[in-house]
């Protein structure tokens, strides 16, 4: 089965709900955006996370010292980069990377030495799918997300179309720019039911 990551919490409430709806992935975002949360904040609210859910890092071009900061203070399970990082440093992270991907027109490198890949849209965190068309005819070595403007109406489109291992909703569980506990459970609903 699709497993499910809800990014973007910043919210005792929301991580709840996650939890309670049967996310797999908890995700808080340590790059500046409007859904950035502190250290500590990540590791309060990580409090109410048990360990069967993983808990993951976003991270925008780290270095190694930023990220093994946050995998010891919250503590994290997973790491999640975007941008600039370099793949000979992967082996030295203590948990497993998630490589975020943005997919765009021109060719997108489809591997990594991470554990995951991620496809995002362009502009990560922006609501907007990425063309899905392009990773058609593309062989795809190792499990990867989707993410880029998912939300439960095309959650179902987007498993069908790319069976991934995991799908990763942002801004498709909010309402006025924060999370909503309602499309948090319906969007879990319809990856699971």
């Amino acid at each position: 089965m699709t497993k499910v990551k809800i990014c973007g919490l910043s919210n005792r409430d929301a991580v709840l709900t996650a939890v309670k709806s049967g996310a797999d992935y908890i995700g808080f975002v340590f790059a500046p955006s409007k859904r950035q949360v502190s250290l500590e904040k990540a590791n309060e609210l990580a409090k109410d996370i048990p360990a069967s859910v993983q808990t993951v890092g976003v991270f925008v071009s780290p270095n190694l010292d930023e990220l093994e900061k946050a995998v010891k203070t919250v503590p994290l399970d997973l790491v999640q980069v975007h941008g600039d990082f370099d793949e000979e440093l992967i082996n030295q992270i203590s948990v497993p990377m998630i490589r975020a991907i943005q997919v765009t027109a021109k060719e997108s490198v489809l591997s990594s030495k991470a554990r995951y890949l991620l496809f995002d849209a362009p502009m990560a965190g922006s609501g907007e799918t990425f063309d899905w068309q392009l990773l058609r005819d593309k062989s795809i070595e190792q499990p990867f997300f989707i993410a880029g403007g998912l939300n439960a109406d095309n959650v179902k489109e987007c498993i069908h179309h790319f069976s991934p291992y995991a799908v990763d909703v942002s801004s498709g569980v909010e309402t006025d720019g924060q999370k909503d506990s309602q499309k948090i459970i319906k969007f879990i609903e319809s990856v699971k039911k």
